[in-house]
């Protein structure tokens, strides 16, 4: 599940193409159950900002500007896609029971998951999107380029500190007809494990308290800071 957030429009002259998003102290379990979590917000802004910041050397477009605050990011006031893509790159536990694999094992090629909502029976199909003009075809098979490339990228960033891309949820919108990716680098978001090494908190999948949740936090921002 990506991460709740409170938008507020940044309404000032100039700035009127800009928004302010605030990234809260707490989180929801797998159970859907809400805890709170100091400094969760701040560490999830600080996570946006350097993914976002990375992916642009890249090329990717990226509709973060700047910091606003501890826990507030400016970005342009894009429509967001109603869907999210989630990239998942090891077999999660639906995954490995409708195949008969064992949940976790590495795939050869990222899934590209489409949801609609945050029930979990929220997936939807390619066909879905373009017979409820969700987006047109073409966006889509952009979209679709845009996550193959972000997986790719972090992949081989992660992979570089000894560590796996698991699962990654995206989301995208437009700004003035241009797609821009918007999110989502919060902890929920990203699902990353330590190669060959035993770690202080339970799985990604697994985390339901505020202890958890900070360490793990804490070892993505330690991976941002080349530790």
């Amino acid at each position: 599940m990506t991460t709740k957030r409170n938008i507020k429009e940044n309404l000032s002259g100039t700035e009127a193409d800009l928004k302010l998003v605030e990234y809260n102290d707490f989180f929801f379990t797998p159970k859907n159950v809400r805890v709170a979590a100091k400094k969760y917000g701040e560490k999830s802004a600080l996570l946006n900002v350097f993914f976002s910041e990375y992916l642009k050397t890249f090329h990717i477009p990226s509709a973060f500007i700047k910091i606003s605050d501890q826990k507030e990011l400016q970005y342009l006031t894009i429509k967001n896609y109603p869907f999210r893509i989630k990239l998942i790159n090891a077999a999660d536990s639906r995954t490995a029971k409708i195949f008969s694999i064992k949940s976790g094992t590495q795939l050869e090629l990222p899934i590209q998951e489409y949801h609609y909502g945050d029930s979990k029976d929220s997936i939807i199909s390619e066909s879905h999107i373009i017979s409820f003009n969700l987006c047109s075809y073409d966006e889509l098979k952009f979209i679709g380029r845009l996550c193959s490339k972000v997986n790719a990228v972090l992949k081989s960033f992660f992979e570089r500190r000894n560590a796996s891309l698991v699962e990654l949820t995206c989301i995208f919108g437009k700004f003035e007809e241009k797609i821009y990716l918007a999110g989502d680098f919060s902890p929920m978001s990203l699902k990353i494990v330590r190669q060959n090494a035993e770690d202080e908190f339970p799985a990604p999948y697994k985390i339901e308290t505020s202890a958890q949740m900070n360490k793990y936090a804490d070892f993505l921002l330690k991976l941002t800071n080349g530790d």
